[in-house]
């Protein structure tokens, strides 16, 4: 991609109300736009390929446990929420609306109603399970100060995952895969979290953890140990010392990416999901759900990779594999050796931006670069003769390599 014709490019300011550093380097780096109204965002081009990286992890890991996609609807109808007994009583509330038959729908903030529902038709026998279905979708939250960001939005991506089980000893093996591929799903992403025991709210069940990753930014806070890596959340405990090793706690602030339930029989009960066992009697059907926000995730991401100049992409979801710039100073031999990369690149596979913009100093080009945090940055210019100004975004160090060496270890990187 030339970044001349990238749609989408670096601010010099960003506004007033973004406090996160997230918030602040998406917008100034072009990979968000916030422009139409609070907590809603549009995913620009470079946002959009980070996205599909997130994406494609989570469903690679969800996969991998068994989960089959699928795609539901956005617009849940009111009688199932009453069912549910969530009409009402869900926070934050539901955005409702009314088609032109008077007939009140609800803007989906998640899908147990739905799924469950689902299930109920589609599944009769102990055969059918146990059964993990999921859907990447956008949803709608009614939050009263949407701030942070991608933090904490009103309309966004969740990957929402919901296992069926025979009993409640089946839904606590699978609950174990899904956390541990949570914890995959986030090490592939470039940082690791916390897991703990958490408060299940308005969604319900029996038990519920959270993955939270400790950031002095972040908008929740956990208990953690001054030692080992237990935590806990602080809705759910006091204790002044840790249980596992005794040493003190503390305060830490966090960044909530994950969050698991074991809901047990609960949506099963109440819309009509059961199935007939082996010696022919009717039981109903055990539930998990488990939630990750992709846009959530992103910015997380860049909560831990970041540095003073700007986003430090790890090699994994960042939106391109290379940066290469081209200083030609209107020298068409520099300019045509630049092209010549570039196309070569392109050729091999690899994922290039291509800074090819006339009238814009090396400074500038360096700048904008740091910024946008891609991995490795390719410089060519006059003073570099016939090879290629090698960096990494995270290292000091500059090597001059031929391009036959940049493309060998562009592609083993791949």
């Amino acid at each position: 991609m030339r970044y001349s014709q990238l749609f989408g490019k670096t601010l010099k300011a960003v506004p007033a109300e973004a406090e996160a550093i997230s918030h602040q380097l998406l917008i100034k780096a072009g990979f968000i736009d916030q422009a139409l109204t609070s907590g809603v965002y549009t995913y620009l081009p470079l946002g959009w390929r980070v996205f599909k990286k997130i994406e494609q992890i989570i469903k690679e890991e969800i996969n991998a446990i068994g989960g089959q996609e699928l795609f539901m609807p956005t617009l849940q109808p009111k009688d199932l929420w009453l069912r549910s007994d969530r009409w009402d009583h869900i926070d934050p509330p539901l955005f409702k609306l009314k088609d032109r038959h008077e007939k009140e729908l609800a803007m989906a903030p998640t899908h147990e109603e739905v799924i469950t529902d689902l299930v109920a038709r589609f599944v009769h026998s102990y055969k059918d399970l146990p059964l993990a279905l999921y859907h990447i979708q956008n949803k709608f939250r009614n939050e009263m100060r949407s701030t942070g960001g991608l933090l904490r939005v009103r309309e966004f991506f969740m990957k929402d995952l919901y296992s069926f089980h025979s009993s409640s000893e089946d839904l606590d093996r699978y609950y174990e895969k899904v956390l541990n591929a949570y914890k995959n799903i986030f090490r592939r992403c470039g940082f690791e979290v916390k897991v703990v025991e958490a408060v299940s709210g308005t969604i319900g069940g029996s038990f519920s953890h959270e993955f939270m990753m400790v950031c002095p930014t972040g908008e929740d806070t956990v208990i953690a140990c001054t030692k080992c890596d237990w935590a806990a959340n602080i809705e759910k405990t006091e204790t002044q010392a840790c249980p596992l090793c005794g040493q003190p706690t503390k305060k830490v602030r966090s960044i909530e990416n994950g969050h698991i339930f074991k809901l047990g029989s609960k949506y099963a009960e109440k819309l009509g999901a059961y199935f007939t066992d082996k010696d022919g009697t009717k039981k109903v059907i055990y539930g998990g759900c488990y939630g990750i926000g992709l846009g959530r995730l992103l910015a997380t991401t860049v909560e831990a990779h970041h540095d003073e100049k700007g986003i430090v992409w790890p090699k994994s979801v960042a939106p391109y594999q290379v940066q290469l710039i081209s200083l030609s100073n209107q020298q068409p031999a520099v300019s045509k050796f630049a092209e010549n990369i570039y196309e070569k690149l392109e050729k091999a596979g690899v994922e290039v931006l291509y800074d090819d913009r006339e009238g814009v100093s090396a400074g500038e080009k360096f700048a904008d670069a740091d910024l946008i945090g891609i991995p490795v940055r390719l410089v060519v210019s006059e003073k570099t003769d016939n090879k290629v100004e090698w960096k990494e975004r995270k290292s000091q160090e500059v090597k001059l390599i031929t391009p036959e060496e940049v493309a060998e270890r562009l592609t083993e990187e791949k």
